[in-house]
């Protein structure tokens, strides 16, 4: 955590009965700041209900405001507890996560329990991969509130354009209520209490490309050679589970993997990372090196007759290390060693609801984990409990102790993490994406909202799999889907077993020549998005906004998710848009790689009024310097100024924490029928001069483009003659 901001925390308590809501007096304790409220019920327990959400407990500092209005209602009965908040005024809401259906969450109920739901087939959609207990609600002023309902207990959120309810299947819970003068500013609150992103490394911002499965080293081999030779940009192969030796975590396979350091360093050599699978199921094998270790540690997840809980997984019977323990953190953060040894660069824990394949329960036989009453240890600062308490949390210590155990192991670079299941607040730890989805128009669309709505819930690093993952993708999918989908957060295509390749060259010579356009799209905008990840992992504020982000008040942009904004400046309208509500103002065309107007797959891009967007030349790896030259892409506003910013770092490890970093401020004025472009401010003392030699800039005005080109010392004159 790097957050500067300073915020404050008013305490409330809250009395209840055992059945109805009573009056909610207040208990006044020190000084107004940033309006951030706590709400704890009387007879709250923490050892019954612990804190995995916030980053740290935070300390109350003032009092309650006189005009604080959004007051929970707690209600506990039959040993489970609600909150209860109700609204007036014309609200709309946002939030809860990784859900399917609309951006605009009125009228919506999710279920909060992780599950493996492929094709999102699990009650619509509505119970998915991850838990974010989170609101967001927008007022017609464009103020807004957030409301964090701090529990892990299975739960279901309702979202009522007059009322937010949250029904937990557990215990009392706390309730924070961030309310602040924008949804920006909200979002910034949610990091104070929840965490940001770690800045990943710059590669994980290239495009990824995974199967299940490449399933040999001269498959993967193969792929990568591809890219190369058909210079399509490509950063990261990924190894599937059928890597392993018969499905063990941290083994490969003898024949087909049987040397992945010589693999590994091979793809280094042409400029790929390598990112691998590992599940939280270990085979249940006397002979299997980490099932006798595990054993030995007394790691596993045991049932209430003391015995080891097997569940079937991919390798069959399978035991499961008790994340709740600090000791099992510890001796599965040490698994990676030797692995990682081996030349991986990043790490894939999937399956970690945990997802189990053979149970079968009266309240729900698609459950697809332990059953409710699994004890967990516990240990330090968490309680002793039952899985239908930490379930939602399996996940999201899983990637904890995944990534402390990377970071151990390779302490001078950044780790990157990828999960499928996690918790708010989980992405202090792990990237993630959107699941198993389909191969199919509806999902396409759907993956913008999805996308989006993470990123309001604190996880700005996310995406879908392009093209679908599941079934077979035709051509005119693929194309119309990475068209937009390489100026998402997370760019990855994957396929499922026993569906068609989906490569970017599996389509035909028009449909690679179209992808070829969308990724050398994303990577001329690498030091924009590189900018802004910078940015997010110090406030919070995502990557991939939704469009009413650029006019908070503007009513008709509330409900809009087929288009999003890329950072604040950049404006993405997919191929597959129908009458999209578009902000209004100065929004001019950006033109990035030729050919791209006349590709019907690809997404129109337009730069912002006042804006100034940094970019880079066609580079095929994210290793490569981008900034021979560096590119500025400058919009007026109306006043005719604009402004931009650009970070550079090495790109890897932590010497940007010493202040091995630059922060560059770029600004524009346009003086009679010139614009100046210079440098106004610079942060950080790392010397940029041997990486930009030379800056072309082009200015978007009135539908015509100027250009002009200069230096970092000397600046920049473009002449609008």
């Amino acid at each position: 955590m790097n957050l500067k901001a300073v915020f404050s925390i008013f305490l409330i308590s809250v009395c209840f009965t055992e059945s109805i809501a009573q009056e909610i007096p207040l208990l006044k304790t020190s000084l107004v700041g940033n309006r951030i409220v706590e709400f704890v019920p009387k007879g709250f327990d923490k050892n019954k209900t612990p804190s995995l959400i916030l980053v740290s407990e935070p300390k109350s500092k003032g009092k309650v405001p006189y005009d604080w209005s959004l007051v929970p209602e707690f209600i506990f009965k039959n040993n489970k507890a609600s909150a209860v908040l109700n609204l007036k005024g014309d609200i709309s809401l946002y939030g809860g996560g990784e859900v399917t259906g609309p951006l605009l969450r009125n009228g919506q109920s999710i279920k909060l329990w992780n599950t493996d739901t492929g094709a999102y087939s699990v009650e619509g959609g509505k119970r998915l991969y991850q838990t974010h207990p989170w609101v967001m609600g927008v007022r017609k002023d464009g103020s807004a509130f957030g409301i964090i309902f701090d529990s892990t207990w299975k739960a279901e959120l309702i979202t009522n354009s007059n009322q937010i309810i949250y029904n937990s299947e557990g215990a009392l819970f706390k309730v924070f209520i961030i309310d602040r003068k924008s949804p920006q500013e909200v979002m910034k609150g949610l990091s104070e209490l929840t965490g940001t992103i770690k800045l990943p490394p710059r590669w994980a911002l290239g495009y990824h490309q995974c199967r299940f499965s490449y399933d040999s080293e001269k498959r993967v081999m193969e792929i990568a050679d591809t890219f190369r030779e058909k210079k399509i940009p490509c950063d990261v192969i990924w190894m599937d589970i059928d890597y392993m030796q018969g499905y063990r975590v941290f083994t490969f396979d003898s024949i087909r993997f049987p040397n992945p350091k010589v693999l590994n360093d091979n793809l280094h050599k042409k400029g790929f990372k390598a990112v691998y699978m590992i599940d939280p199921g270990v085979k249940v094998d006397k002979d299997y090196s980490v099932y006798k270790s595990g054993t030995k540690s007394d790691v596993w997840v045991k049932k209430n007759n003391g015995d080891e809980y097997h569940g079937k997984v991919w390798p069959g019977d399978c035991v499961f290390p008790d994340f709740t323990d600090p000791k099992t953190r510890n001796w599965w953060g040490g698994l990676y060693k030797g692995f990682l040894n081996t030349g991986i660069d990043g790490v894939w824990n999937d399956m970690n609801e945990p997802a189990v394949n053979d149970n079968d329960f009266p309240e729900d036989k698609r459950l697809g984990t332990m059953p409710y009453d699994t004890p967990h240890k516990g240990g330090e600062n968490l309680p002793q409990g039952s899985h239908l308490l930490y379930h939602n949390a399996y996940g999201r210590l899983m990637v904890e102790a995944s990534y402390n155990g990377i970071l151990k192991t390779n302490p001078t670079k950044r780790p990157f993490l990828l999960t499928r299941s996690n918790l708010l607040g989980g992405q202090r730890y792990a990237a993630t994406w959107t699941g198993d989805n389909f191969a199919s128009w509806d999902h396409l669309k759907l993956s913008v909202p999805m996308s989006l709505t993470l990123g309001l819930s604190g996880q700005p690093f996310n995406g879908p799999d392009i093209g679908g993952f599941l079934g077979d993708t035709s051509g005119e999918l693929w194309a119309n889907w990475l068209g937009f989908g390489a100026f998402m957060p997370f760019a990855r295509g994957h396929a499922c077993a026993g569906t068609n390749n989906k490569e970017p060259w599996a389509y035909g010579e028009a449909i690679e020549k179209t992808s070829r356009i969308a990724l050398e799209r994303r990577y001329r905008l690498l030091p924009y998005l590189y900018t802004l990840f910078y940015e997010s992992s110090k406030n919070g504020i995502p990557v991939m906004a939704p469009v009413f982000f650029a006019d908070t008040k503007d009513p008709l942009l509330r409900a809009e998710d087929q288009v999003f904004l890329l950072g604040e400046n950049l404006l993405v309208v997919p191929a597959f848009a129908k009458e999209p509500a578009l902000p209004s103002g100065i929004w001019e065309e950006l033109s990035l790689v030729e050919g791209e107007k006349t590709d019907k797959y690809q997404a129109k891009l337009s730069i912002k009024g006042g804006s100034i967007i940094p970019a880079g030349k066609i580079i095929q790896k994210a290793g490569e310097n981008s900034f021979d030259p560096l590119s500025l892409f400058v919009c007026l506003d109306a006043k005719g100024i604009a402004t931009g910013k650009l970070y550079i770092d090495s790109g890897d490890g932590f010497g940007f924490e010493k202040g091995d970093y630059s922060l560059l401020t770029f600004n524009a004025e346009k003086k009679n029928d010139t614009v100046i472009v210079r440098i106004s401010n610079v942060e950080g003392k790392r010397n940029i001069n041997d990486e930009i030699k030379k800056i072309n800039a082009s200015l978007f005005l009135g539908g015509k483009t100027y250009v002009g080109s200069g230096t970092l010392k000397d600046g920049i004159m473009i002449a609008l003659k």
